[in-house]
C-alpha cells in the first residue's frame, strides 16, 4: 500500500476523548476497538486512570507511541488535541468530532486551522465530522458504528456516515465483505482522491466503491482514477443531482452543461462506473470483485422458464451487451443434448423438467461457443431441480471455461442456500434477471475502460501572447463579457473566422462591405444584448447599396430595445452559405469542481431548445473530440444525411481541440460560446463569439 498504510494497519490506536459513560461516542469507539482489534487500544482522558479495563493516559504525549489517533473531544479543544498529537509524532488521525465547516463560520475557521496543522506536520487526517474507519484484515473498527464489516475485497468510502451504518447492517445480512471502510466526513485533508490512490495500490482491494455528494478537485480526481482503473475498478454513487449551476450560468454552454453534466463527463473520463442506486452499486461491485471481464459482449442465457428467459433477453437489450449469435456447431450440439420441446436458440430454454445435469450440458455447450463472452443462468424452482446441485454445476462449468457467469436462482430459502455456495467462488446470484444482466454489463464496461489507451492532447502552434492581449482588454471595461469584438482571440488559436470587421460609422461599414465579395451579414455589437436576432439586430444578405441604411437601422433598433446599452459598433462580415453547411456550437463553462467543461452540439438559434449536445472535461485529445461529435443525435447531418454533402468533420474535431487548448491555457475564461460554428464541405468557420472573463486572474 501507499502513504496511508499505517492508517489502516496500525499497531496502536489511541482514542482521544475516551470515556466509560453510557451512550457516549467515546465509549462506543473504545468498545469497538477493544472487542476485536488485534493491536493495542490506548484510551486518552486526563480525568481517568482506567476505562473499560484499559489503562488510560492523560495525553498522547504520555502514552506509548501511537500509530493512529481517533479524536472525539468537544469541538472547541479539537485543534489543541490535534496539535498535541502531531507534536507527539503521530501521523494518522481520524476526527470524529462534528462542529466544523458544516456548522457555519466559526466551524469553518476551526476547519481551516485543522488543515493548517495537518500541512505543517504532514498529517493524514480523516474528517472531521466522520463516523470513523474500519479495516478488516486486522479487525479494526475505529468508528462508533453499531456494525463491524465482514472481511472481503471491496474498499468502501462514503461522505455520509449514516449511509455506512445502513450499508453495513444490510451487507452483513447479505454476507458481503469489505477490506477497508472510510467515513470521509468534511474531507478537510484527505478526500476521495487520496483513498482511490491508496486502494489502487492495495493488492487486497479488488473493487473500490463509494457514495459521494461532491468531488473537491475534479482534475486531480480524473488523473488519479485513470491510473487506478487500469487495475482496479471504481464504482460510485453520486448524489445531489441539480441544475442550480445551469440556472446561474449566462451562456448557452453554461445553461446546458450544468453541474450534473460535469460529473457525468468527469466520472466517465476518469474511468469510473457510475451507479444510479445503492442496489446497483453493490450489484456491480459483487460482479467486479468475483469475476473476470468477458472477452466479448455476447451473452448466453440458459433457463428452465420461458418468462424469466424473455425478461433476461429484454434486459440484455437495454445495456451495451447483446444476445450471442450461436454458431451452427453450437446449435447442432444443443439439438442433440436437449429435449425436442426445448428452445436451442438463445435464450436456451431447457424447459421446466430440467435438472442440474441438463442445465450443466446446456451451459457447457454455450460457454464453448466463440461468440459467447458471458452467461446468465436463470432458474425458477421446481420439484426436480436441486438448487445446491445446480450451484455446484455452475461453479464447475465456469471454472472449466474461465468465462464469467452470473446466476438468477429465483426463490427464497431454497435459493439462499445455493447463493452461499456460489458466493464462495465469486459468483453473484440475483433475484431479478435485470440485475444479473447489469452485473455482467458492469464487467463489460470495465473491460472497455481497461482497453481504452490514454491519449495526450495535441498542442497546437498558437499565438498565446496575442490571445492574452485580447483578453486583457476586458480588464479596462466595466463589463467582463466579450463578444465578436474579440474574434481575433479565435484566430490567435487557429480557429477559422469569416472575413469581416467591426466598424463605428456607416461610411466605414460600406468600405468593408465593398472589400468583401458578395452580400454581407451585419450585426449589432453590444455586450448588453445577448440574443441579437430577437431584436432584429442581425441582417443577412445585405447588398453594398443597402449597407448604409442597414447600419443606421441596426443601431436604432438596439437603442430602442435598451437605451442604456453599450454599443461598440456593427460587425460587417462575409456571408457564409448555410444551405450547404450545418450550424453547430462549441463552448465551455468552467465548472467549480472539474474546471473547463467543453460542449459540442447542434447550434444556431435552437441550441437551448433542442439541447442536442455532448460534453467533456478539458483538456481533451482527438479521440474525445471525435466521440463528442458521434454522440449527438444530429451527427448524421454532419456526415451527409439525405444527400447532403458531408461537412468537414476533421475541421470540427480540430476546432474542438484548439478550443480545449485555449480554455486550458487561460483559466480566466469562465464561459465561452462559439455559436454558430458553421461546418460545411470546405471547412469550418466561427461566426459568432461570446465569452466571460475573470479579470482578476488574467
Amino acid at each position: 500500500m501507499g502513504r496511508l498504510s499505517a492508517l489502516f494497519d496500525p499497531e496502536t490506536v489511541a482514542v482521544v476523548g475516551a470515556t466509560d459513560r453510557d451512550g457516549a461516542v467515546g465509549r462506543a469507539i473504545v468498545e469497538n476497538l477493544r472487542d476485536e482489534f488485534v493491536g493495542e487500544v490506548v484510551p486518552i482522558n486526563p480525568k481517568r486512570d482506567e476505562i473499560l479495563g484499559l489503562e488510560c493516559y492523560s495525553a498522547v504525549s504520555s502514552a506509548p507511541p501511537i500509530d493512529l489517533a481517533v479524536v472525539v473531544v468537544p469541538p472547541d479543544i479539537v485543534i489543541e488535541s490535534i496539535h498535541d498529537i502531531a507534536e507527539a509524532g503521530t501521523k494518522n488521525v481520524v476526527v470524529i468530532t462534528a462542529g466544523f465547516s458544516e456548522t457555519g463560520s466559526e466551524g469553518a475557521k476551526r476547519e481551516r486551522r485543522l488543515r493548517e496543522i495537518a500541512t505543517e506536520y504532514d498529517l493524514n487526517v480523516v474528517g472531521p465530522n466522520s463516523l470513523g474507519i474500519m479495516s478488516t484484515p486486522n479487525d479494526m473498527n475505529a468508528s462508533f458504528g453499531p456494525e463491524t464489516a465482514l472481511e472481503g475485497s471491496i474498499s468502501f468510502m462514503s461522505q455520509s456516515g449514516a449511509f455506512i451504518t445502513a450499508v453495513l447492517d444490510w451487507a452483513n445480512e447479505q454476507e458481503i465483505g469489505f477490506q477497508d471502510v472510510v467515513s470521509l466526513g468534511n474531507k478537510a485533508v484527505l478526500d476521495e482522491t487520496d483513498f482511490i490512490r491508496e486502494w489502487g495500490a492495495d493488492s487486497e482491494t479488488d473493487v473500490i466503491i463509494g457514495y459521494l455528494e461532491g468531488i473537491d478537485n475534479g482534475d486531480e480526481f480524473i488523473r488519479a482514477a485513470r491510473d487506478v482503473t487500469d487495475e482496479t475498478p471504481i464504482v460510485l454513487v453520486k448524489s445531489g443531482r441539480t441544475d442550480a449551476g445551469a440556472q446561474a450560468a449566462s451562456s448557452h454552454t453554461g445553461a446546458i452543461a450544468g453541474s450534473e453534466r460535469a460529473y457525468e463527463a468527469g466520472l466517465e473520463q476518469a474511468g469510473v462506473i457510475r451507479a444510479n442506486s445503492v442496489q446497483e452499486l453493490f450489484d456491480y461491485a459483487r460482479a467486479l470483485s468475483g469475476l473476470s471481464e468477458p472477452d466479448s459482449d455476447g451473452v448466453a442465457v440458459v433457463t428452465n422458464a420461458g418468462g424469466p428467459g424473455v425478461l433476461t433477453t429484454d434486459a440484455v437489450g437495454d445495456v451495451r451487451l447483446e444476445m450471442a449469435d450461436f454458431t451452427d456447431e453450437t446449435i447442432d450440439a444443443l439439438s442433440e443434448a436437449m429435449p425436442d420441446e426445448a428452445n436451442i436458440y438463445n435464450p436456451i430454454d431447457a424447459i421446466g423438467d430440467a435438472d442440474a445435469d441438463r442445465f450443466g450440458e446446456a451451459l457447457d455447450i454455450a460457454l464453448a461457443d466463440p461468440n459467447v463472452g458471458s452467461a446468465v443462468v436463470v432458474s425458477a424452482p421446481t420439484a426436480v431441480l436441486e438448487y445446491d446441485t445446480l450451484a455446484e454445476t455452475v461453479i464447475e462449468k465456469r471454472a472449466e471455461h474461465e468465462t464469467p457467469v452470473v446466476t438468477c436462482l429465483m426463490g427464497g430459502q431454497r435459493a439462499r442456500a445455493a447463493e452461499e455456495v456460489l458466493r464462495e467462488f465469486g459468483i453473484p446470484n440475483y433475484f431479478d434477471p435485470a440485475r444479473a444482466v447489469a452485473g455482467l454489463d458492469a464487467l463489460a464496461r470495465y473491460r472497455g475502460i481497461r482497453d481504452q489507451t490514454s491519449e495526450e492532447p495535441e498542442r497546437f502552434d498558437v499565438d498565446r501572447e496575442r490571445a492574452r492581449e485580447i483578453l486583457e482588454r476586458a480588464a479596462g471595461r466595466d463589463d467582463n463579457r466579450l463578444g465578436v469584438e474579440s474574434m481575433d482571440l479565435l484566430e490567435a488559436y487557429g480557429i477559422p473566422t469569416p472575413d469581416g470587421e467591426i466598424v463605428d460609422d456607416p461610411e466605414r461599414a460600406l468600405e468593408v462591405a465593398e472589400r468583401i465579395d458578395g452580400d454581407v451579414v451585419m450585426k449589432i455589437v453590444s455586450p448588453d444584448i445577448s440574443h441579437k436576432s430577437d431584436i432584429g439586430g442581425v441582417k443577412v444578405g445585405v447588398a453594398d447599396a443597402d449597407v448604409y441604411d442597414a447600419y443606421e437601422d441596426l443601431v436604432a433598433r438596439a437603442r430602442n430595445y435598451q437605451p442604456d446599452a453599450t454599443i461598440l459598433g456593427v460587425q460587417v462580415q462575409e456571408l457564409v452559405d448555410l444551405d450547404v453547411a450545418t450550424e453547430t456550437i462549441v463552448g465551455m463553462n468552467r465548472d467549480p469542481q472539474f474546471g473547463p467543461l467543453l460542449l459540442f452540439g447542434l447550434g444556431g438559434i435552437f441550441v437551448e431548445i433542442l439541447e442536442d449536445t455532448s460534453v467533456r472535461v478539458a483538456p481533451i485529445g482527438e479521440r474525445d473530440a471525435r466521440e463528442m461529435i458521434d454522440e449527438i443525435r444530429a451527427a448524421p447531418l454532419l456526415r451527409g444525411a439525405r444527400g447532403r454533402e458531408p461537412a468537414d468533420i476533421e475541421g470540427v474535431i480540430e476546432t474542438i481541440q484548439r478550443l480545449s487548448q485555449l480554455v486550458t491555457d487561460f483559466p480566466a475564461i469562465l464561459e465561452l460560446d462559439i455559436n454558430p460554428l458553421v461546418a460545411g464541405p470546405d471547412g469550418v468557420q466561427a461566426i459568432d463569439l461570446r465569452l466571460t472573463v475573470d479579470t482578476e486572474t488574467l
